[in-house]
């Protein structure tokens, strides 16, 4: 079994993953909520970890076979439910024990929707986005999303797409090459995000929370940013969007092509 290619592709993700710490930065920044640290340094901690597990490895090549996709997406979606607690663990108020901040970014990142935290509604705005942020990049799967930069090392993506793809269609494909498919995918993903927020926005709530239940909603996970959830509103305008956009979700935009060499 590939070993040094699952640990080149895990490192990378982690690493990689430094980048989802920016967009709550900026929300900090913007509400100063003093929270610009905390998610700095979150960062930096995840960039030298990924580095280190990546750069020993970084010129070994080995051909991925499907089953190191399967470990590939267990070991990936492991270490990053752990790093991922790294925000949640920095924070002062509330305090988190490390078990407590891994299952909250477990439960954001599989789009669980269950949650430790209590009085959400005082939570610091940039850890209420990081929260949602967590189950949108969960509910599209982040594998899909390392797909498509995947040539990058040097390694085809179809081993991770069919192992982290459930049900018939793993091996259906909108485009012929599989990052392709992965790229049309996030469009999709993210024009029906946009699409959500809007809707919520026009709907009653404001920008920040429809942002935040459009991740929610597109992911067909359960975080809110307010404690009452959509009952906060009591808004059946906003009940109604929240239906719509799921049952939206839930469509599978993958369709049969016929078959094609995967050259990704």
């Amino acid at each position: 079994m590939g070993f040094t290619a699952v640990q080149r592709v895990v490192g990378f993700l982690i690493a990689g993953s430094s980048l989802m710490m920016l967009p709550p930065v900026l929300v900090s920044l913007w509400y100063g909520d003093g929270t610009t640290e905390l998610f700095l340094t979150s960062a930096a901690i995840l960039l030298a970890l990924g580095l280190a597990i990546y750069v020993p490895v970084r010129h070994v090549k080995e051909e991925l076979r499907l089953r190191d996709g399967f470990l590939i997406v267990v070991s990936a979606w492991l270490a990053l439910a752990l790093v991922g607690a790294v925000p949640f663990l920095l924070l002062t108020s509330p305090e988190l024990s490390y078990v407590d901040a891994v299952f909250e970014s477990m439960s954001g990142l599989t789009t669980t929707g269950a949650t430790i935290v209590t009085n959400i509604d005082a939570l610091p705005r940039a850890i209420l986005y990081y929260r949602q942020q967590l189950q949108w990049l969960g509910g599209m799967g982040i594998i899909v999303l390392a797909v498509a930069i995947l040539p990058m090392l040097r390694i085809g993506g179809m081993q991770l797409y069919r192992a982290e793809t459930p049900g018939p269609m793993k091996d259906a494909k909108l485009t012929p090459r599989i990052t392709e498919t992965a790229k049309a995918l996030w469009l999709i993903y993210v024009g029906i995000t946009v699409t959500c927020a809007m809707a919520y926005w026009l709907a009653g709530m404001k920008l920040f929370d429809a942002v935040g239940h459009a991740f929610s909603t597109v992911a067909i996970g359960g975080f809110s940013t307010h404690d009452d959830s959509l009952a906060f509103w009591s808004n059946p305008t906003v009940e109604a969007v929240a239906i719509f956009f799921m049952a939206v979700a839930g469509i599978n935009c993958i369709k049969p092509f016929a078959p094609a060499e995967d050259t990704a």
